[in-house]
């Protein structure tokens, strides 16, 4: 017997495979899981309306009250000087670790070892009582006579002490995030650069730089955010930044949740508000790896919006 007569024809083979029913996977777990989830969260947000002990009408007479975005205004400042000048000295520390010079590089260590090893609460008290350790800061030749001081009080005040603590924190961990960003080039680049003659520092701010800013800003502006919110310490020092004012209203009403709250509501905002900075700062420097970046939330949206016109 041929192998032809055992072989079906192809329409026959056509007529069984459009005969075929197709069924889709089904992922009953994935379901349960889903439906589990939705109501919990349906429980939390009718918690959220229908218990009495959130007060909203209390968080709505607090949440744009004057104290509060006059203490939001600290809280910004305070995040923003802590950030410039943190990112300015660790990226000068994280230099000195990378240089050739041993005295730098250890210097370098020494540093990032203490402040990270040191509370950010036990260096604010610290920077606070400076003026216990040292009561005149002055201006002279080392080891040797003065010719200008001044009292410690005076020069550095509260705001002062807290600016202080928190850039000398907050650059022990940029350096290492400058690092590593500037460590994840590849050194072929610095070598083809070296070797067209290009200046050394010019190799750093136009080659290294750039691209290790695609390692740094995720973790950079993850540290941000932390930093924004590890301004609440400055509490002990008394400053009316958010935590503290929304503190001193609870004392004097006695509505510890809603303000709570109020305080929550604001530093989610703000968290909110540095994410979508970051986004964007991370695509634009995504662009040379990147030649077509995908479309930003914005785009999506119009684009949606554009299809169902046309739809209908």
């Amino acid at each position: 017997m041929s192998s032809d007569t055992l072989t079906p024809p192809a329409e026959q083979l056509a007529d069984r495979t459009t005969e075929l029913k197709v069924v889709p996977a089904r992922h009953p777990a994935r379901w349960a899981a889903a439906v589990a989830v939705l109501v919990l969260v349906a429980q939390f947000a009718h918690g959220l309306a229908t218990n009495p002990v959130w007060e909203w009408h209390v968080f709505a007479d607090y949440v744009f009250s004057e104290t509060i975005v006059q203490a939001v205004w600290v809280t910004l400042q305070l995040t923003a000087y802590a950030t410039v000048l943190g990112f300015l000295l660790g990226t000068v520390l994280a230099f000195m670790r990378l240089s050739h010079s041993p005295v730098l590089r250890t210097v370098a260590w020494t540093y990032v070892w203490i402040f990270r090893s040191i509370p950010m609460i036990v260096q604010l008290v610290f920077w606070f009582n400076l003026s216990a350790l040292y009561e005149r800061l002055g201006v002279g030749i080392p080891f040797g006579p003065v010719f200008w001081s001044v009292d410690s009080n005076s020069l550095i005040g509260t705001i002062g002490a807290a600016v202080i603590g928190l850039t000398l924190h907050q650059a022990a961990y940029a350096a290492e995030i400058v690092r590593g960003g500037v460590i994840a080039v590849d050194p072929g680049q610095l070598e083809a650069a070296a070797a067209l003659g290009i200046p050394r520092l010019r190799r750093i701010r136009r080659i290294v730089l750039p691209q290790a800013m695609r390692a740094i800003l995720p973790t950079a502006g993850n540290e941000i955010i932390g930093l924004l919110k590890g301004t609440s310490v400055v509490y002990v020092m008394s400053i009316g930044e958010l935590f503290y004012q929304v503190q001193v209203i609870y004392g004097r009403n006695g509505r510890v949740i809603p303000l709570l709250l109020v305080a929550t509501a604001w530093y989610v905002v703000l968290t909110t508000v540095l994410s979508v900075a970051q986004y964007y700062v991370e695509r634009h420097f995504a662009r040379g790896a990147n030649r077509t970046p995908p479309p930003t939330p914005l785009q999506r949206a119009r684009r949606f919006v554009k299809t169902l016109g046309e739809s209908r």
